[in-house]
């Protein structure tokens, strides 16, 4: 596994986003989004929640997140 953004990013048909505009966004939101998690999970491990734990808790928390596609009144 690694902090580093993905080589590609594939798009909803399969095929990879190509758009530089897009691509920079990604990547600009890929490297905020490791940052802010990176310093919640050192927080709790250095406030003593199990490693594990914390690993769990914040996939739980991605797998959680409501698709921007679907309507309101199904979330």
């Amino acid at each position: 596994m690694s902090l580093d953004p993905p080589a590609v990013w594939p798009g909803a048909g399969g095929e990879p986003v190509s758009c530089r505009e897009k691509l920079k966004v990604l990547a600009e939101n890929h490297a905020e989004a490791a940052q802010v998690l990176r310093d919640a999970f050192e927080d709790a491990v250095l406030m003593g929640v199990d490693e594990d734990a914390m690993r769990r808790i914040l996939s739980d928390l991605v797998a959680a997140l409501p698709s921007p596609k679907r309507p309101l009144a199904e979330r």
